[in-house]
This record gives C-alpha cells, sequence and structure tokens, in this order.
C-alpha cells in the first residue's frame, strides 16, 4: 500500500487531494493540494466564503509511520467571509493553528493515558509541550461536547497536589465514578466555581451531594444547591472518630508518663483498625491490654459500638441510636470523644440524611487514589492546569473526536 494511500485512509481531508510524497533521512512529507471543485470555508464560522490569497507552506506533523515522522505540507488559502472578514480557510485535519494533525493529537493523547508525557516525548520524537497540547485539544472538544444531562449524584472532595497545603478540589459523578470537575485550591470560591461551572440547570436536577463537614462546603451548596440532600460522607466521619480515639491514646501517655509509654508502645494500629484485619499478635496484645480500664480501651470500646449506626435501616432507629451513643460518650470523661460527640450533635440532621439517600464518598476515595497514582507516574505535570487536563483525561469519560482510524 502506497505511503498517499495510507495517508487517505487516516485523514480526512475532503475537498482536498494527496500530491507528491517525498521521503529522506527526517522523515516523509506528503504534499497536500485544495481540491478545485469544493467550496471554501472560513475556520472560524464554517460558512462558505471567497478566496483572497495564498499563505506560505506550512507543515503539520501527521501519525508516524513505522517509527518515521510523517508531515503534511500545504499552502493555506485567506479567504473573505461576509461574517468573520478575512480568515485562514477551514481544513479538516487540524484545528485552529496547532502545527499538527488531529489524528496525531488523537495519537499522542491515546498513549498519554497509560504513559508519562515526558517519555511519550522521546519515544514520538516530540516536545512536552506537543504531548500537552495534543492532550489539551482532546479535552478541550470533550468537555465542549460532555453529556451531563443524567447528573443527580455528585461527591465532592480534595486531593493534595504537592507537598504542603496545595489542594486540587475534584467533584466525581457517584453513578458512573467519573470526574465531573476539578478546580485549584479548596476554598469556598473553589466550591463556588463548581456550580458555577454546572449552571442552574445542571444544579436544580441534583438530588444528592456528599461532601464532608467542612464549612465551606456547607454554606455554598446550602446557597447553590437547596433542593440536594447534603449527605456527610461516612468515612470522613470515622476518620475523625478514629483521630478522636487516637487523641485519647496520646492524652493518656502525655498524663501517665513514660511507664505507661513503654506499656502502650506500638498500639495505635491496633486501636484503630477493624478487629477482623488484626493479626493474631495484635488480637493477643488487645485482649491483655483490655483488662487494665485504660482510657483508651474506653475509647477504643465506644469506637467499636458507633459501628452499629452504619447498620441501621430507618433514620428514626438511626437517630435513637446516635442519642444513646451521645450519652455515652459526654459521660466518658474522655475529652476528644466529648468534642466529637457534640460535633455528630451539631451535624446531625445531615448525618441522618444518609438513610433517606444512602451516598457516600467511597469510590470517590479510591478515584482520587487513581488520581495521585496518574500524578507519580509523571514525576509532576509542571503546572495546575496541566494536573487538571490529564485528571480529565483519563478519569473524564470524555467523547473524543471522530478519526478515520482508532490508534489504540
Amino acid at each position: 500500500m502506497l505511503v498517499s494511500q495510507l495517508t487517505k485512509l487516516t485523514l480526512d481531508i475532503q475537498g482536498f487531494r494527496v500530491g507528491r510524497v517525498q521521503g529522506d533521512t527526517s522523515g516523509i512529507t506528503v504534499d497536500i493540494a485544495p481540491d478545485r471543485r469544493h467550496l471554501l470555508f472560513c475556520s472560524r464560522c464554517g460558512s462558505a466564503a471567497k478566496y483572497r490569497d495564498t499563505l506560505t507552506n506550512r507543515y503539520f506533523r501527521h501519525v508516524p509511520l513505522w517509527g518515521i515522522p510523517v508531515w503534511l505540507r500545504y499552502s493555506p488559502r485567506r479567504v473573505r467571509c461576509r461574517h468573520c472578514g478575512i480568515k485562514v480557510e477551514y481544513f479538516p485535519w487540524s484545528t485552529g493553528k496547532h502545527r499538527f494533525t488531529t489524528a496525531f493529537a488523537h495519537f499522542l493523547a491515546s498513549w498519554a493515558r497509560l504513559l508519562p508525557w515526558k517519555h511519550m516525548a522521546q519515544l514520538f520524537g516530540c516536545s512536552w509541550g506537543t504531548v500537552a497540547a495534543a492532550v489539551d485539544q482532546m479535552v478541550e472538544y470533550g468537555l465542549a461536547h460532555q453529556d451531563l444531562s443524567n447528573l443527580t449524584h455528585i461527591g465532592i472532595d480534595e486531593i493534595s497536589r504537592e507537598k504542603g497545603q496545595v489542594y486540587l478540589t475534584n467533584v466525581y459523578d457517584l453513578n458512573t465514578s467519573r470526574l465531573v470537575w476539578s478546580g485549584e485550591k479548596r476554598t469556598k470560591a473553589t466550591i463556588t466555581n463548581i456550580f458555577t461551572s454546572l449552571g442552574p440547570n445542571k444544579t436544580n436536577k441534583l438530588e444528592g451531594v456528599c461532601c464532608d463537614m467542612w464549612d465551606p462546603y456547607i454554606q455554598v451548596i446550602q446557597d447553590k444547591a437547596p433542593k440536594a440532600a447534603m449527605v456527610f460522607d461516612k468515612f470522613h466521619i470515622v476518620r475523625h472518630l478514629n483521630e478522636a480515639v487516637d487523641q485519647v491514646r496520646r492524652d493518656e501517655i502525655r498524663e501517665k508518663g513514660q511507664k505507661h509509654k513503654d506499656l502502650v508502645k506500638d498500639t495505635r494500629y491496633i486501636w484503630l483498625k477493624n478487629p477482623w484485619n488484626l493479626t493474631d499478635k495484635q488480637a493477643s496484645r488487645l485482649s491483655a491490654l483490655e483488662k487494665l480500664n485504660l482510657k483508651i480501651n474506653r475509647a477504643y470500646l465506644l469506637k467499636e459500638s458507633f459501628r452499629q449506626f452504619w447498620s441501621y435501616e430507618c433514620r428514626a432507629s438511626a437517630k435513637d441510636f446516635l442519642d444513646k451513643w451521645f450519652w455515652w460518650a459526654t459521660y466518658s470523661r474522655l475529652k476528644p470523644m466529648r468534642n466529637f460527640a457534640w460535633m455528630l450533635r451539631r451535624k446531625e440532621e445531615n448525618i441522618l440524611s444518609y438513610f433517606d439517600m444512602p451516598i457516600s464518598n467511597g469510590s470517590v476515595e479510591g478515584l482520587n487514589n487513581k488520581a495521585k497514582v496518574i500524578s507519580h507516574r509523571a514525576y509532576g505535570f509542571r503546572s495546575a492546569k496541566n494536573y487538571i487536563r490529564n485528571l480529565y483525561h483519563c478519569m473524564g469519560g470524555l467523547p473524543e473526536p471522530q478519526t478515520m482510524h482508532r490508534f489504540v
């Protein structure tokens, strides 16, 4: 099969024709010529336009052939559009001012889901910026054609982008486990931008929003999505409970001194792990410590008894249990457990919403781990914008433009 035929198979060139093909040590160059039988179109508005003049040759990077670089050479024509004025004509193999074809962008973007951008640039003989631009082009198309009409339940959570308090806030569709929105930082303005991006129509269709108990989340969700049920994520609640139990352990060590510290040395995860996850050695040591009437043991028993809360199917039964557990915790003489109990009391309404709409961010935590793997695989993306673009590309389930050939 000739190179000219392969070019036609992998490239949409309606209104144009393949001319001469040349090859040397630098690669293969395919000349593209206009087909005079077809009309010219404006690249901005797409309407028919009249010919004005022809520009100098422009080269477009195309999909490599057997590892050999392939270039398309074409002299774009300028047209006089009655709507837009003088513009470059529309040619279907590329968009905007990109010096690569849409097929090559799709080719790079497909591999970008699997390989670090730096390695891809080395493998395919292009710059890191070309890979970034190719992913950006695919994401831009995907976001413009994204269908969120069935978005009813979302989970909001943040991930650390780099060392220190540098965050990204991610929004996931809990029904399809895909990324819907991602933005820099973890501020009230960031949360507001989520609903601004969705728009009032999609926001009004939301039935449930799952998030942690951070006050800016609560304020913005109540303001922007009042019709949606706000459910506090049970995994974040359990994390707060574990932090309270661990604080009891640290406080008791500080009160009783070195002798007690030696007694409970290396027991932190014994008190925090689920009983069925304990090793035989840990279970044996826990059994011995439970006989000593320690404060940490009382906190551990409170933690384990709270597990029953999530087993209820009826909101009223769950509330009765929560009231009883609140009494046990507040009279336990354990300040961290008492503080946790009062936090539950203040947020009780949205915690109990779980039993009306049992949604959680369990899948979100898994997706956040995937997002971190994407970052670690590439050893960073130089900027938050690039990181966010790649998250959309790998986790957004975005539609892709049609090409003449499927590359991966």
